[in-house]
């Protein structure tokens, strides 16, 4: 039985029912699982550490045994570097899998979670800023400040979460695609919703080295 069993007929995947009259969504996404797998597993320096101490440890023992100890020695190194490498993959993909981003003239909904899925319902009016880290290749990160009343446990959010905000954690939207016209997007939306909002625009950051409720007007996390 599927988390959809319990939704009411019409409701599109990743919102916590149907929308309300009038309102309109205005962009859908999830995170791309190369950059969850880059960004938030940091695949890179996984690949680096592995590597450098495939090669260490290889160098050292066909100095010592030659080339049939060196691969003796390297081979599980290796073996284990490669079932690691695999298990980040496989996670990258089933968070790509198993978010929805969804952007509406009223509110940002994330739909978050493998094996317990919840949905976050964050009304504009409750948004007091939100940012936008860009990456070269064009995804980027969209972390949203909330009141200091507002609080979401950080590992209920977590992959989706501003890293080290602990003590007040953001929700944030992982690796977008075309990340910029996305806070463009965002930025209009929350503009929008008044004088408030509209002060605290979405803001363009520097650019990284790539290396439960239905209604809008409430803030809430369903299971």
């Amino acid at each position: 039985m599927s988390e959809s069993d319990f939704l009411p007929e019409g409701t599109l995947r990743g919102m916590p029912g149907p929308l309300p009259a009038g309102e309109r969504i205005l962009w859908r996404g999830a995170p791309t699982w190369r950059g969850v797998l880059t960004q938030i597993f940091h695949v890179r320096p996984v690949v680096a550490w592995f590597a450098g101490t495939a090669t260490l440890f290889g160098i050292a023992a066909a100095a010592q045994g030659g080339v049939m100890t060196a691969l003796s020695v390297v081979g599980p190194t290796l073996l284990i570097g490669g079932g690691g490498i695999a298990l980040l993959t496989v996670l990258a993909w089933l968070v790509h899998r198993t978010t929805v981003y969804t952007i509406t003239d009223r509110r940002v909904v994330m739909h978050v979670g493998i094996a317990l899925p919840i949905t976050l319902n964050l009304p504009h009016a409750r948004i007091e800023a939100a940012g936008l880290h860009l990456f070269a290749d064009g995804t980027g990160d969209i972390p949203l400040l909330l009141p200091p009343g507002e609080r979401i446990a950080y590992l209920h959010l977590w992959p989706h979460a501003r890293p080290w905000r602990v003590s007040r954690p953001e929700p944030m939207l992982r690796s977008v695609p075309e990340a910029r016209a996305v806070a463009e997007c965002l930025a209009k939306a929350l503009a929008a919703e008044g004088p408030r909002v509209a002060e605290s625009p979405v803001a363009i950051m520097p650019e990284r080295p790539r290396a439960s409720s239905a209604q809008p007007g409430r803030l809430a996390a369903a299971g």
